[in-house]
């Protein structure tokens, strides 16, 4: 049956400009609450996005924005050359610079302003004609200035010099009052109110954007302290509001992102954060334009954002690399069906970047080849040959090999195009054979240095080196460690302690056994984030920065950086002393390689680092230990009191127990029983397993019980003959726990022996 789109080209129009998209303007007046849709934002002194601390000097009550301090009392203590900064804030008043009065003129009873050589204009011209003699002299033979009737006082509340004539004004405060545009004469002295805690530059003000960028940039600012994981300075916001003002734009998505970032200040890094804050405000209002799109909006572009069809991040795909239409199209389509079936992020980006290299080598003008119709085996053999010389080695070689090929059978079995030929396919012998690839594991010369108690007080943040220790014993993948929820641990009938994380490449839940260790920090770790974020976060590893609310984990890129720095600090060195760099999952391989040295069971291995498969080894190893476990599970098991020890198969924490079980009968197993102290703890008992109430039998070992309960007797009888009490009282007990043991068996037998019809009757 013949597909009705196929030999069709699909084509889907370009994104919208954004300023033509139908409906942004009503999503935007729907959105931007009415705390936001002012036109002058202001924000208490400590607010987590737009504030922050409240300024040292008491009774300021205004944002600190270095030292400690607000702007103008930073200014202040610069000014005075940087003295001691303690001492700074507890001798300084809480005025502002602004708010101090102004100098008087030095004449007596004067109350004006200072215009020159400390005298205000009338007496500064009248000791110019005097000749300008000695000035303190001349001063003290001036008569004395009477107020004048009425004299009014300047309007700014903090002076009380006089006013000038025709003005409500000193006259300093008149010269800024006109340099300032004559405004309103109380609006501007309200401006140097004492009791105004959010000063001019600490304001947003929205006046003269256009109405809809207006709008646009309220409700970036919105989503900013929504989110509460970066501060924005109203003084960055200001900059972008400057910069936007003189734009000839109306709206932020007129433009691409590409070109706002061009545009917006100096090259990068400098001016980054005014261009993030443009970026931010762009990206918000673009997913709030495309809101209720998915993939009806994102199919047609070029570039397919990610986090619009349930990713996490701000991940991308580019399809704009290739530039053959007609391969564009089936290209985009196979990997929208990859995705669909549940595959990672990743190999949608090793799928395309595969039909991207093959693009540019039917692009070249050697081959130069302008439809599907002329892809076929001898151009396949081409472009293998073209492959080998660029990739010859590498993982990559053999991956666009089978990429491509899973690509042209997909065109074939959905019917995206019937012109590709029957001749266009790749075969198992055309992949390169794979050299072995050398071992991962870190030499323990270097797991030496790497786990040295000093080495590990060496990291400053408790945080990463507890990351560290649960990658190196519990073998986690770097992403599942990092994203480990708060309430992390989970704990077995015998109270030992298990890790429980979601394994994201096999999308499911797994356990691993942990020690007492790892237990203490992971509760310390608990009371520092609750600490740092009292309201609770879902995450063990928050974000140290960037995370006012404790809602984003540790991104694997801040660890990595942190560990780099740590091995630098540590001079953590190889066998021929050269400095060590290794990724966190080598760890991962070198945990493996420990227990598999170590003779524990590749299949315990495999469940411990939850591996979805093995190889043939590995097969074997399930199924050795699936017949072993069955018995186990089966077997009636006691403690040294006869007393039934019961673990529920199917229970959430079976896999993971019978792991820790498992690893017990490698490391501790007994000539009578099982140890079922959890691994990591050390024995209180030494070998006095019969008196350890960690001790567990089965029916398997009866004859040795028995055998040993001979010797009980007869060690027990030698001792009272010769008087030996104290002897005879410890091997009592352990005679007692036998008998318990021995009868706590045979019951089990005896059931046995009665056959399932008696099962069936009780």
């Amino acid at each position: 049956m013949v597909h009705p789109n196929a030999g069709v080209l699909v084509t889907r129009p370009a994104a919208l400009p954004a300023s033509d998209r139908p409906g942004l303007l009503a999503k935007l007046m729907a959105a931007v609450r009415p705390e936001f849709r002012a036109d002058e934002l202001v924000f208490d002194a400590a607010d987590p996005v737009f504030g922050g601390q409240v300024c040292r000097v008491k009774g300021c009550g205004r944002t600190s924005r270095g030292h400690g301090l607000c702007q103008g009392h930073r200014n202040r203590w610069a000014k005075q050359g940087r003295p001691d900064l303690e001492t700074f804030v507890a001798t300084t008043g809480p005025r502002w610079r602004k708010h101090a009065p102004l100098m008087c003129c030095l004449a007596s009873g004067c109350g004006r302003g200072v215009a020159r050589q400390g005298m205000c204009t009338r007496h500064a011209a009248a000791w110019e004609s005097a000749g300008q003699p000695p000035r303190e002299p001349w001063l003290a033979g001036v008569p004395a200035t009477s107020t004048p009737p009425g004299q009014p006082i300047c309007m700014i509340g903090a002076c009380r010099l006089w006013s000038e004539r025709g003005i409500a004004f000193c006259r300093g405060h008149g010269n800024t009052w006109k340099a300032n545009g004559y405004p309103e004469p109380e609006a501007f002295a309200a401006g140097y109110a004492d009791n105004d805690p959010v000063p001019g530059h600490e304001r947003i003000h929205l006046h003269d954007l256009p109405a809809q960028l207006k709008l646009e940039i309220q409700y970036a600012l919105q989503c900013r302290w929504d989110e509460r994981t970066v501060k924005a300075q109203p003084m960055v916001v200001m900059q972008v509001v400057r910069f936007l003002t003189d734009c000839p734009e109306s709206s932020l998505l007129d433009r691409p992102e590409d070109q706002w970032r061009t545009r917006i200040g100096r090259p990068a890094p400098k001016d980054s954060n005014r261009r993030a804050l443009l970026i931010y405000a762009r990206r918000k209002l673009e997913d709030l334009a495309d809101a209720d799109g998915g993939w009806e909006i994102e199919y047609g572009r070029d570039v397919w954002r990610m986090h619009n069809l349930g990713f996490q991040g701000r991940a991308t795909l580019r399809f704009d690399r290739i530039p053959q239409p007609w391969l564009k199209e089936p290209a985009k389509r196979w990997v929208r069906w990859r995705i669909s079936t549940g595959l990672c992020l990743d190999a949608g980006r090793r799928a395309v970047r595969a039909i991207e290299r093959f693009a540019i080598f039917l692009g070249a003008p050697a081959v130069d080849v302008d439809r599907l119709a002329e892809v076929n085996r001898p151009l396949l053999e081409r472009y293998l040959a073209d492959l080998h010389a660029e990739m010859a080695g590498s993982h990559r070689h053999g991956s666009d090999i089978g990429l491509l090929n899973s690509f042209f059978t997909a065109i074939r079995q959905h019917g995206w195009d019937d012109t590709l030929p029957p001749t266009a396919m790749l075969f198992p012998e055309d992949m390169p054979k794979r050299a072995e690839r050398p071992p991962r594991a870190l030499a323990e010369h270097v797991m030496a240095q790497v786990e040295h108690p000093d080495n590990l007080e060496r990291w400053s943040n408790p945080a990463y080196r507890l990351i560290t220790l649960i990658l190196i014993r519990c073998g986690l993948r770097i992403s599942d460690a990092l994203r480990l929820d708060r309430d992390c641990i989970t704990l077995d009938a015998d109270g030992a302690p298990y890790l429980r994380y979601f394994n994201h490449k096999m999308k499911r839940e797994a356990l691993v056994p942990i020690d007492e260790q790892l237990h203490e920090l992971i509760g310390r770790q608990h009371k520092q984030i609750q600490e740092r974020w009292p309201d609770g976060t879902p995450w063990l590893f928050p974000r140290p920065t960037k995370n006012l609310d404790g809602q984003a984990p540790t991104s694997s890129s801040t660890y990595r950086m942190a560990l780099y720095r740590w091995l630098e600090r540590c001079d953590v060195q190889d066998e021929h002393g050269q400095s060590v760099h290794f990724t966190p999952h080598q760890w991962r391989h070198t945990l493996g390689t420990r227990m598999i040295n170590r003779d524990v069971p590749q299949e315990v291995v495999r469940r411990i680092l939850d591996h979805d498969s093995a190889e043939m080894t590995g097969h074997y190893a399930r199924l050795h230990d699936t017949t072993v476990r069955r018995h186990w599970e089966q077997a009636r098991k006691v403690n040294i009191t006869g007393q039934a020890v019961t673990l529920d198969p199917s229970g959430p924490l079976a896999e993971a127990a019978w792991a820790k079980q498992r690893l017990g009968r490698v490391t501790q197993a007994l000539p009578n029983g099982y140890c079922g102290l959890p691994v990591q703890k050390t024995c209180p008992h030494a070998n006095a397993c019969l008196t350890c109430p960690m001790f567990v039998t089965t029916p398997e070992f009866m004859p040795q019980h028995q055998q040993h309960r001979e010797q009980i007797v007869q060690i027990i009888s030698a001792a009272e003959a010769r008087g030996q009490t104290r002897l005879a009282e410890m091997n009592q007990q352990v005679l007692t726990n036998l008998d318990n043991i021995i009868t706590g068996l045979q019951t089990d037998d005896d059931r046995d022996d009665e056959g399932p019809e008696a099962a069936d009757a009780g």
